[in-house]
């Protein structure tokens, strides 16, 4: 990646340019939980999204995608948004950066990833942080890494259509090599838990179904959380978010809000104290209990939160058929991978049969993804 990189670069742009990395995430438990205002539990991994990107003296930004295989020039005013999706995450890093106060100074740019597009890996915050990371560096802005993070959220807010929460960003930026962090998504505060599970792997297996989280799916289930949060709110005023109720509470809203509202909201209150028991349990090094956890979460976004599908359905049936110690549908929903714990001894065997039954009742086999957990966005040497 490293040399098609360089090789376009100079084709394009002739000598010079640094070059920077993030990466794309993994989420160990705490879905649908950051706009919430609740705990996730991320860590940045071993796939992400390189640039090499140099100040061209101009009020001008070029940068070409070897992925999309495209170039693409556009200014740094509003209504200079250029028509590509890819491109406009570049182009509302750069704005939300100038919001800030920050100095945008025109530039050029190669990027490439090897972030699996579409398997909930989150490779638009991958690209967010690299460009918020670069742009920051070079000119000179000295903005903190949490506001980094935050400009990456507003870009999906603002440019591209999805009213994500922090936790993407975040923890592309701040991921840490051999630890997964606990966020406080409503207060920012975080923690770093060490993540050396031994005898076990991380794996990821691709449905190879793809989401497109802009869809209305996604932000639907935000304004059900909303709902009944605001529900909860006329008898408990603290609550800012759904993450500050408790369950009784919303038993007592149960006949204010629509039955749709009310499972949404109970998956996700269930979800947040399911963050703190695997943060409790990590701590002790039982790795049964996180795995339980995980079947947890999977049922309730399945049944209550309902963002899984048949593919993904069958593949934590299957996990749980073959001993696998924890497993759930990961990222957004709709799509996309398991995330899966298994024991050293059992993983040859589980893959197998994944590959082999998902092929006989899909037609296609699932794509695997071993994962490490690595640092996040930074300047390469």
């Amino acid at each position: 990646m490293k040399n098609k990189i360089q090789a376009k670069f100079k084709e394009l742009f002739g000598e010079g340019g640094q070059l920077f990395m993030s990466s794309g995430r993994i989420n160990l438990i705490g879905e649908h939980t950051d706009y919430n205002g609740g705990y996730v539990f991320p860590g940045a991994i071993n796939y992400g999204i390189m640039a090499q990107i140099k100040l061209n003296g101009t009020d001008k930004v070029k940068v070409f995608s070897i992925d999309f295989n495209e170039y693409v020039e556009f200014g740094l005013k509003e209504e200079d948004k250029p028509k590509q999706s890819w491109a406009c995450y570049v182009f509302g890093v750069c704005r939300e950066t100038l919001k800030r106060g920050g100095k945008v100074a025109g530039f050029d740019a190669v990027f490439a990833g090897d972030v699996p597009l579409g398997a909930g890996l989150s490779s638009s915050a991958a690209l967010e942080s690299v460009f918020a990371y670069a742009l920051n560096e070079l000119n000179g802005n000295g903005i903190e890494k949490f506001e980094l993070a935050k400009i990456g959220q507003s870009t999906e807010h603002n440019y591209c259509g999805v009213k994500c929460g922090i936790m993407d960003q975040f923890a592309s930026v701040f991921g840490k090599e051999g630890a997964l962090m606990r966020l406080n998504c409503k207060t920012g505060e975080y923690k770093y838990f060490p993540f050396h599970p031994k005898g076990y792997k991380l794996v990821l297996i691709d449905s190879c179904v793809k989401h497109e989280l802009a869809s209305s799916a996604y932000n639907k289930r935000r304004e059900s959380c909303e709902r009944a949060a605001k529900a909860i709110r006329e008898n408990h005023p603290d609550v800012d978010f759904l993450s500050d109720a408790k369950r009784v509470w919303l038993d007592e809203v149960r006949d204010k809000i629509t039955e749709e509202d009310f499972i949404r909201a109970e998956y996700v209150i269930g979800e947040v104290q399911r963050v703190l028991d695997v943060c409790d349990a990590l701590e002790r090094d039982d790795y049964e209990t996180v795995g339980e956890m995980m079947y947890q979460t999977h049922f309730g976004l399945s049944r209550l939160y309902e963002v899984s599908c048949e593919e993904l359905d069958f593949l934590n049936k299957l996990a749980r058929k073959h001993d696998v110690t924890g497993s759930r549908v990961m990222g957004g929903g709709f799509g996309g991978c398991t995330i899966n714990l298994v024991k050293e001894e059992l993983y040859d065997s589980f893959i197998k049969a994944a590959k082999e039954q998902f092929a006989a009742k899909f037609g296609h086999e699932p794509k695997v993804y071993d994962v490490v957990i690595s640092d996040g966005a930074r300047k390469l040497q």
